[in-house]
């Protein structure tokens, strides 16, 4: 199997290979349908869902019944990542809405373990997400319990902002992290993706891209994800191929 090794002294790591996720929070509203489909025949591999409540962040953007209206629009996984606080109470709704991965933050959570276990028990996967300021300690201790990790490299609540550079060594720290506790799971990547940075993203040992306006604002859905794909795999076979990772 192709593997990547970070840079350090420790096991070997698997990282898994890298995943294009859209966010939908940067599509036209108008014609949401038509964009999901343009998305998923490009490749992409899941949908990504911003559920604001005006409160956690600084925004309202949609709920459950954007998931739920969407579902028969496509085959992939949805991922519904709630930006909202007492996630607890948003979670039925949305999974009986269609929600595939369930992504709460950590910072608004007082019983995580005990939210990850009533996810499991929906048979719904599970993720937390990090704040950009929110140490990493926060997640340690739950990290090995939950399917992915999302890292928030913009402060949330607003699509079209520009990637925070500094977050790019929390990406390498994490997956560092996972590596000596020994676990192979999905790091994903919010706000400010784009073609420029891609590189870099997925070089940190990240793998998941979530990107909203680098795909949805573009003139053509289809090949932008295609785009962002193949730059992501190219990066991703060339450190399998080369055995480390060049940081």
């Amino acid at each position: 199997m192709n593997h990547i090794k970070i840079g350090l002294s420790y096991d070997t790591l698997l990282i898994p290979p890298p995943k294009i996720v859209p966010s939908i929070l940067s599509a036209d509203l108008r014609k949401l349908g038509e964009e999901v489909r343009e998305a998923e025949r490009a490749g992409a591999d899941m949908l990504h869902f911003d559920i604001m409540d005006g409160h956690f962040v600084p925004n309202i953007s949609f709920g459950p019944m954007i998931i739920k209206a969407l579902r028969s629009e496509s085959s992939i996984p949805f991922i519904a990542h709630l930006m909202v606080e007492r996630p607890e109470d948003f979670v039925d709704p949305v999974i009986d809405a269609g929600g595939d991965l369930i992504i709460f933050h950590i910072e608004a959570c007082s019983y995580p373990f005990r939210l990850i276990s009533s996810l499991r028990k929906r048979n719904v996967n599970v993720g937390v997400a990090l704040n950009p300021t929110t140490p990493l300690s926060a997640v340690r201790y739950v990290m090995k319990y939950v399917d992915m990790i999302l890292l928030m490299t913009v402060e949330p609540g607003f699509g079209g902002q520009t990637l925070i550079p500094e977050m790019i060594d929390k990406i390498r720290k994490l997956r560092d992290l996972m590596a000596k506790n020994g676990l192979r799971k999905d790091i994903a990547v919010d706000g400010g993706v784009d073609f420029m940075n891609a590189s870099s993203i997925i070089r940190a040992g990240a793998n998941v891209l979530i990107a909203g306006t680098s795909i949805f604002s573009q003139n053509n859905i289809e090949e932008a994800v295609k785009k962002l794909k193949k730059i992501a795999l190219e990066i991703y076979h060339d450190l399998c191929g080369s055995g480390h990772n060049n940081l």
